[in-house]
């Protein structure tokens, strides 16, 4: 069984060779067959070229770029179609979760019999250990409140890292329009509507980042897109 990573990348000089050598040391170490996609979003810091160098050392390693940036959303989506593999993985450059966090997340798609799987931070108690509390209660009320609006009960859905059996996934990117940080709810709409199974995964955020997300405003920007996919995705064809 083949497994593709797929990681969007957008200005990442400072960390993408660090990036490279972890995912790429952990997928030999973790499975017997692999790739990893690094999909570089209209950079302008030539992290790219450091994916092509290990490519010409590891045709495994592989390097997806386009011009100008388009946004995760968009990023995520071009690594998943590219992606060969049985079983699609995403994560962030950052290896935010820690990389024992993507071989978990195989296996979860694997042997759960799940479509898809999620990671959450919001099953274990340490999911948001290193957060400040006002960082902490941010980013649960701006889940929940979109949880609410989307008609979710998963507990984190725009939880960074995700996983999926091929089929699913090539079928719900397939459909996706959103480029930016919605597109996560975007892909579950989609694939509720495919009617997939979908599990979650305990993960805890163990690389911190400042967050880019303003919980007011995105919160209020998320709702608008929350309802314009949900009239769009009830009226596609989509199967």
């Amino acid at each position: 069984m083949k497994i593709s990573l797929v990681i969007p990348m957008y200005n990442e000089s400072a960390i993408i060779e660090e990036a490279i050598r972890t995912f790429s040391s952990y997928m030999e170490k973790r499975f017997a067959d692999w790739e990893l996609i690094f999909v570089d979003d209209g950079s302008a810091d030539g992290c790219g070229d450091a994916v092509t160098a290990a490519h010409e050392k590891d045709e495994r390693i592989r390097l997806c770029r386009y011009t100008p940036n388009r946004g995760k959303g968009y990023a995520v989506r071009t690594g998943v179609l590219a992606a060969q593999g049985d079983i699609i993985l995403f994560t962030d450059c950052d290896n935010a979760y820690g990389e024992e966090a993507v071989g978990r997340l195989a296996e979860a798609v694997e042997g759960s019999g799940a479509d898809i799987v999620v990671g959450s931070r919001n099953l274990q108690k340490d999911g948001y250990e290193g957060y400040t509390l006002l960082r902490k209660l941010a980013s649960k009320a701006y889940i929940k409140v979109i949880a609410i609006a989307a008609g979710f009960k998963l507990s984190d859905s725009q939880c960074g890292i995700k996983g999926f059996r091929a089929d699913i996934a090539k079928k719900i990117f397939s459909h996706c329009e959103v480029d930016r940080f919605a597109f996560d709810l975007e892909v579950i709409m989609i694939a509720t509507k495919l009617g997939a199974k979908i599990g979650e995964m305990p993960v805890k955020v163990i690389n911190h980042r400042e967050s880019t997300v303003h919980v007011l405003r995105d919160s209020v920007k998320m709702l608008r897109d929350v309802h314009a996919m949900k009239k769009r995705i009830k009226k596609q064809n989509i199967q």
